[in-house]
């Protein structure tokens, strides 16, 4: 969809406190006017709780740290509008507590509406405003922004994951695994419990990666590879599709079979096909991956009477219910109460959390120092070593990762969790299933992936 990106807004920053002048004496001899102009210094310095380690910072704080966080909204596909509004969160927690030594947040938000040209002019516009990074972010279109952004050296902390060029470009920094990790995990998972499996997914350059890394993880766990079943990119119905794709998955008598859709903004389009014909075939499991279903599709689907209930669902982090989420809740809770574009279950909102708090890392390692998209940059390939509280393996980033062979050389985390949809919610799947039991590294099992 196309559309011309909205003017955005920037986060409100806290004010500055005003600091008390001292009164001049204009009548007063010279040495008068320094024993006053001295003695008004000292009740200053003793007002300020920082001291007067550094007088120069009196006229006044430090510039704001300027970062950009965007993401589509208000579309007919893909809308994350929790991110943006995390983000702006995040920054009015940074800055009640008097920002980052010293320094406030300021997070300019951008609209890409999942058009290439505004993902494009939001990269331009992050560079004309002179942030030192693009923060948390989710975007289909990397071939159009990592350009701009490499062409005036900042860095992309925390992408979605959603495009292999996240994974390839130099200045960027994932925190997650993205698609590959998330198709290999599911492969894994569904090898010990399913039969026949039947992945559905575009006709084109990008679908035509997904079956070697979900059949990867299928492999490892045993099991066969799955059926290739393309779609076209611009249907409107898929009853076709549903109606092969079940066929083959219930063509097992002894062991009931899995359909995978992994069509990105497209696989609502391809649930309301599926849930009609699934009528005839209602043993047949559902798994899928983050990006393609999170917690804010399945609300807007049904939630427990919807298509997704019971369905697997690999990703990257803890479930929500998880208690080392509990800090962004509380900051959600502080600073964004009530505001329903912000579901601490949602993965957007989750990966904007984990790439804030690498942004925070930074800026606490810089110091004193100058704050630029440049020093950023040098901070994070200089061996920064980034704990996410559990949330993820800490994140390190090298030139080039473990998985550089097979085409991913910015992974640094290939860490799968696996799901299910219960009661209408994302939560942990029981022990047991396909081996996998909390966070499991699939980084052999990639390296043996044929995606070249």
């Amino acid at each position: 969809m196309t559309g011309r990106p909205r003017t955005t807004r920037t986060s409100p920053l806290l004010p500055v406190p005003s600091v008390p002048s001292v009164p001049s004496v204009p009548s007063a001899a010279p040495s008068a006017r320094r024993r006053t102009a001295a003695l008004g210094a000292m009740a200053l310095c003793a007002s300020l709780t920082a001291g007067c380690g550094n007088l120069p910072s009196l006229a006044g704080s430090p510039d704001p740290v300027k970062v950009m966080t965007w993401a589509p909204q208000d579309t007919g596909a893909t809308n994350k509008p929790g991110m943006p509004a995390m983000a702006l969160a995040y920054a009015k927690w940074i800055n009640s507590q008097g920002g980052v030594n010293g320094r406030r947040l300021q997070v300019l938000t951008c609209n890409d509406h999942n058009d290439s040209v505004a993902a494009a002019q939001c990269a331009r516009r992050a560079a004309a405003e002179g942030v030192v990074a693009v923060v948390g972010s989710y975007s289909q279109f990397g071939d159009s922004f990592l350009a701009p952004l490499e062409s005036a050296g900042i860095p992309y902390i925390g992408g979605y994951g959603v495009t292999t060029d996240e994974f390839t470009g130099t200045m960027s920094y994932p925190v997650n695994g993205g698609q590959p990790v998330l198709l290999a995990g599911l492969g894994r998972a569904l090898a010990a419990s399913c039969g026949p499996v039947s992945l559905v997914r575009p006709d084109s350059i990008a679908g035509d990666e997904l079956p070697a890394l979900l059949d990867s993880g299928l492999k490892a766990g045993g099991h066969s590879k799955a059926r290739d079943q393309l779609a076209a990119e611009d249907l409107t119905e898929y009853g076709d599709q549903s109606r092969e794709a079940l066929r083959y998955a219930a063509g097992d008598a002894l062991k009931q079979g899995c359909v995978v859709p992994a069509l990105g903004d497209r696989t609502d389009t391809f649930m309301d096909s599926f849930r009609r014909e699934r009528a005839d075939h209602p043993a047949i499991r559902l798994g899928t991956v983050l990006g393609n279903v999170d917690q804010t599709v399945v609300n807007a689907t049904g939630g427990s009477s919807g298509p997704y209930e019971g369905a697997y669902v690999s990703g990257w982090y803890p479930p929500a219910s998880d208690a080392r989420w509990q800090p962004m809740k509380q900051v959600i809770d502080r600073e964004a109460f009530g505001d329903n574009r912000i579901d601490p279950a949602d993965a957007g909102v989750q990966t904007t959390w984990i790439a804030y708090t690498v942004l925070k890392a930074v800026l606490e390692r810089i110091g004193d120092g100058e704050v630029s998209a440049g020093s950023v940059r040098r901070t994070l390939d200089g061996g920064l070593r980034v704990s996410t509280g559990g949330l993820t393996p800490a994140l390190r980033w090298s030139y080039e990762g473990k998985l550089a062979s097979v085409g991913f050389p910015r992974m640094v985390n290939a860490d799968v969790t696996l799901q299910v949809v219960r009661d209408g919610r994302l939560v942990a799947a029981r022990r047991g299933l396909g081996g996998i039991d909390g966070a499991t590294d699939m980084t052999g099992t990639l390296e043996n992936a044929d995606v070249q």
